[in-house]
């Protein structure tokens, strides 16, 4: 049996982050049983030794689940490292000095997991996600899907909620996509989207609960834009859900499932596009991303994709490249 194979059968995640979005995650994680080990990282040990304690007196609730904290060592031999850590933004910082700060902070990281000499898949969730997935796949060396972001997975999971409640079906019904940056330039692909099996645009006029179903497209396309924000102005940053959708992910590449995912991926001529991270459909399975899904979209979405990936490229030009 082979290294890898070790690697495989032991499930071990390492979470690099004690906040809010990582500890939610750990919870999750616990509960769906995917794991058989979660090491928790954090430069503050007191909040690293308080999740674990916290998450360990509940075992008694959950599947059997080593949870403990962790140092750099435990790169090594992980399948997965979900990274969730950075820098909150500081009265008067701009968002570039935020970006450059929180480039920092991975590239430190991503240098310990390279002295590790880890074979596992890196999933980067902190953000602004797609630049410094970038930054991670660049500092690396590794093959490029092996270095992966969350990506739009949470922004698509909301696109679905809205739709399902919109065209009243349940939501495991509904198939629909973000694409492109998890941000402001992201886009509903709505060549994609399907309900109940059916293409929208033929779903719609069967239905006829839309008076105007061009307008309720923009709304909700915009909705789904403005989730994070509303949710972060009401409590102050999200993580139930981005914990849930990185579930997910892990459960992907830990089963080796072949799932379809609008991971942050970097792209190579697919789509047009080169040397960006950006969220299209991706299969990840136990190695990252195995294969890109290039679909024929329409030129309105294709010029959507293309806007966004600009978008990413004038942020990234701005980085300090000795930084």
């Amino acid at each position: 049996m082979s290294g890898n194979e070790m690697l495989v059968k032991q499930r071990k995640v390492v979470v690099v982050g004690a906040g809010a979005v990582g500890s939610t995650f750990c919870f999750a994680l616990a509960q769906s049983g995917l794991a058989e080990e979660i090491v928790i990282i954090d430069r503050n040990d007191n909040l690293a030794q308080g999740q674990v304690l916290d998450l360990v007196q509940g075992q008694q609730f959950f599947p059997t689940v080593s949870i403990r904290t962790g140092n750099p060592g435990d790169y090594t031999d992980a399948q997965v490292v979900v990274i969730t850590a950075g820098v909150a933004q500081r009265p008067g910082e701009t968002r570039l000095q935020l970006l450059q700060n929180n480039v920092t902070v991975i590239g430190s990281i991503v240098d310990d997991i390279i002295k590790q000499k880890s074979s596992g898949v890196i999933l980067v969730v902190s953000n602004p996600v797609d630049i410094l997935t970038h930054v991670a796949v660049k500092r690396t060396g590794y093959d490029r899907g092996r270095v992966i972001g969350s990506g739009t997975v949470l922004d698509s999971a909301r696109f679905r909620h809205l739709l399902s409640g919109h065209c009243g079906i349940d939501i495991h019904n509904v198939h629909a996509n973000i694409l492109g940056e998890h941000g402001d330039s992201e886009f509903a692909a709505w060549s994609m989207v399907h309900v109940a099996g059916m293409q929208i645009d033929k779903y719609c006029p069967m239905c006829g609960r839309c008076a105007d179903w061009s307008a309720e497209r923009r709304q909700i396309e915009q909705d789904v834009r403005d989730s994070a924000y509303h949710i972060i102005e009401y409590k102050g940053a999200t993580n139930f859900a981005i914990g849930l959708a990185l579930v997910e992910i892990t459960g992907a590449i830990l089963r080796g499932q072949r799932s379809v995912l609008t991971v942050s991926t970097m792209l190579d001529g697919e789509f047009g596009l080169r040397d960006v991270c950006l969220s299209v459909p991706s299969i990840v399975s136990d190695g990252g991303v195995v294969k890109i899904i290039e679909n024929q979209l329409p030129e309105s979405e294709l010029a959507a994709l293309t806007a966004s990936a600009s978008t990413l490229k004038k942020a990234m030009e701005q980085l300090d490249p000795n930084a």
